[in-house]
């Protein structure tokens, strides 16, 4: 029995010495567990905070400035635009004088062209035409139509000799063939009357 003893004493040491050892290697792991776990714990914190940073910052109120500072663009463009409209109308190549008796003068710009002739001879025309409108608003639809116009007055004009300009009755039916033509273009509106301000046949 006091054998049993003896031998045990020597295990219970050497439990106890495995134990000392022991003892330090669990003390050990929870630190390594705790510096593990504190690491953790930052990179969790810091990537919510940066999470929290970028998805919880004042977006919508940064977005209704935006908005609304496109919206004023838009406003500012919408009324240079509108500005220009009301620009163009007065740059209209005619020009435009009011007349007696609420009727409006429309000059149009100069018109040149190269006349046909029985000798071949180079002879240009120039005419200085004015219309008489019955009011204003004619000229809403002769400015968008002057293209059509200077057409109309290149393709007539040349086919002219100089013969047929020549006395009153030569530019009495140039009026009233340039009027027909005229009205044709601008239709349903009317022109009045055809003016023929200068003509010259060089």
């Amino acid at each position: 029995m006091a054998k049993n003893k003896v031998k045990e004493a020597p295990e219970d040491g050497a439990e106890g010495a495995e134990d000392g050892e022991g003892a330090p290697a669990k003390k050990k792991l929870p630190l390594k567990l705790l510096i593990i776990g504190g690491v953790a714990a930052l990179v969790v914190l810091g990537g919510g905070g940066a999470a929290a940073f970028i998805f919880l910052k004042p977006k919508p109120a940064a977005e209704g400035e935006h908005a609304e500072a496109k919206a004023d663009h838009g406003k500012e463009k919408k009324e240079k635009g509108k500005e220009g409209e009301h620009a163009e109308a007065p740059e209209s190549p005619a020009v435009i004088r009011p007349g007696p008796e609420g009727v409006v003068f429309y000059t149009l710009p100069d018109i040149v062209v190269n006349m046909q002739t029985a000798e071949g001879k180079a002879t240009f025309l120039k005419l200085k035409l004015t219309l008489e409108l019955p009011d204003g608003s004619v000229t809403e639809e002769l400015d968008p139509n002057l293209p059509r116009l200077q057409d109309m007055f290149q393709t007539f004009l040349r086919e002219l000799r100089p013969e047929d300009l020549s006395g009153s009755q030569g530019s009495y039916q140039l009026r009233m063939e340039i009027l027909r033509r005229v009205n044709l273009v601008i239709a349903p509106a009317k022109v009045n009357a055809v003016l023929i301000e200068e003509m010259l046949i060089n």
